[in-house]
């Protein structure tokens, strides 16, 4: 999400405050060709909302939304040799994997199926997230796009360690030192969490975003393409209900961001999160209005 300068500005600050490794994470998906009749599909299911808001729908630019890990990127990363780069949508090209193994850079990638877990291995990865359904955010699926495939941390984690000899790193649902030593018991060599910290002064989220962490709102969340184009699990808001999570009225991931962009932010102005993505997952009693670095502390002594 960061531009090229952003992220150079972003990494020199991280170098100047510690010489501890770090790790810098990008999507690595595909961009789609841009299709304009399912653009104008999109933005006429869109319609009724951008009447509601006084949106004029020709002043909406086409954008990109999110960009992958490209050469550019790695022009700016090879100044820095981050001791861990790690991907979600499977891994960049061969040719941009070698740059970054070059650098004596560790790789991670998420899997959500053991067939994806098997790929990363064969691909070149040095370790592997298991990425369960409860996960918040975009699922790391890149093999099939069947949400059919998507398991539970605790059911998908032990066979991905069995199927592969690489370290697997346990991700979603898990909030507190229990989960995580939940995870060690079956296998993995470290958990990944998200969620826990999105109250944490250092994230970046939004107001909106904080109070629907905070309500019962965050009990109910769903996978849903509503935002970006690509599924993703977050907290069940107007839109959700009113389109149906998964829909097939969104452009391809991630040119769906432009059109929602600007309900989300006037919505927002009003204190609304009815057009926002409020990325949680199903586990959300782990969030803590705490420093991360407390946080962390906090779930390493409990373990």
């Amino acid at each position: 999400m960061l531009s090229l300068n952003a992220m150079r500005d972003e990494l020199a600050a991280i170098k100047a405050q510690t010489d501890k490794p770090f790790n810098v994470n990008f999507f690595c998906h595909a961009p789609p060709t841009p299709r304009a009749e399912r653009e104008a599909a999109w933005r006429t299911t869109l319609s009724p909302y951008y009447r509601e808001y006084g949106t004029d729908v020709d002043t909406i630019p086409v954008g990109p939304g999110r960009a992958p890990f490209s050469s550019e990127a790695a022009d700016v990363l090879s100044e820095f040799k981050p001791a861990v780069v790690s991907f979600h949508f499977g891994l960049p090209s061969a040719k941009l994997l070698a740059r970054v193994r070059a650098w004596g850079s560790k790789i991670l990638s998420s899997a959500t199926t053991i067939e994806e877990a098997r790929w990363l291995e064969a691909h070149g990865a040095d370790a592997i997230i298991a990425q369960g359904l409860e996960a918040g955010g975009h699922r790391g699926m890149f093999l099939l796009d069947d949400l059919a495939t998507q398991v539970g941390t605790f059911a998908l984690l032990p066979q991905i360690v069995q199927a592969v000899k690489l370290p697997v790193i346990a991700a979603g649902g898990i909030a507190d030192a229990k989960g995580i030593a939940a995870a060690m018991a079956l296998g993995a060599a470290g958990v990944q969490i998200g969620t826990a910290y999105l109250l944490c002064p250092e994230a970046t989220t939004g107001a909106v975003h904080r109070v629907a962490l905070k309500s019962e709102a965050a009990r109910h969340t769903a996978l849903t393409n509503l935002f970006t184009g690509r599924p993703a699990r977050g907290i069940v808001n107007r839109i959700m209900k009113e389109l149906g999570p998964i829909s097939t009225a969104p452009s391809l991931f991630p040119l769906a961001t432009s059109a929602i962009a600007p309900l989300r932010a006037k919505a927002e102005s009003q204190g609304s999160g009815d057009f926002s993505p409020l990325w949680c997952s199903q586990n959300a009693s782990g969030c803590k209005e705490v420093p991360a670095a407390q946080l962390t502390r906090e779930l390493a002594a409990g373990l």
